[in-house]
């Protein structure tokens, strides 16, 4: 009888994601992640001692693959700004589990906005608006902060509520209020 298949770290790792992506954070654990990967508890228990750590490296990937997701460039984008605030919209309606568990699951407890725009995760974000429209880093982390309000308030709609996504609808909504913000800091409002 050949030896059965060894579990790996990452093994458990992407079991957890999918279980997340297609039930929410409430289905993980580790009974449910070893059924997942058919094997015993003793495995997926030999990676991770508790719970919270399993749920820390899984949504580790969670975020990585959010990150991929909303700054991976579409072909033909005229504003690499709104593209990525359309993705990260985009993302919450096609996977409202992962987005609920990333955003809404009470990681930012105690944190500032602020602390959420001036972070190293924001940069690339920051030197895309700078580029697009001319603006100062400073300028910019003001237009990105007042267009991430209203892009995750718009995804926050859509992951939890069972809503029709319109991408035009929501390109017009971010053009509309990313040019009012450009246009209000370079003076011509």
């Amino acid at each position: 009888m050949p030896p059965k298949a060894r579990i790996t770290k990452d093994m458990v790792i992407k079991a957890g994601l999918d279980i997340v992506r297609s039930e929410g954070e409430g289905a993980l654990n580790v009974r449910r992640v070893a059924a997942a990967l058919d094997c015993s508890t003793q495995p997926v228990m030999y990676h991770y001692k508790t719970v919270e750590e399993l749920k820390a490296d899984v949504y580790a990937a969670a975020d990585e693959f959010h990150t991929g997701y909303i700054m991976t460039p579409e072909a033909g984008a005229a504003d690499p700004a709104l593209s990525i605030g359309l993705r990260y919209i985009r993302f919450a309606n096609e996977e409202k589990h992962l987005f609920r568990f990333l955003f809404q699951s009470g990681k930012f407890r105690n944190t500032d906005l602020r602390e959420l725009i001036y972070s190293d995760e924001t940069a690339p974000m920051i030197r895309a608006v700078c580029g697009q429209t001319g603006l100062t880093e400073d300028q910019a982390r003001e237009a990105f902060e007042t267009l991430f309000v209203c892009v995750h308030g718009a995804a926050g709609m859509l992951a939890n509520n069972d809503m029709d996504f319109d991408e035009a609808y929501y390109m017009r909504m971010l053009r509309n209020i990313f040019f009012g913000i450009i246009g209000v800091l370079k003076g011509y409002l």
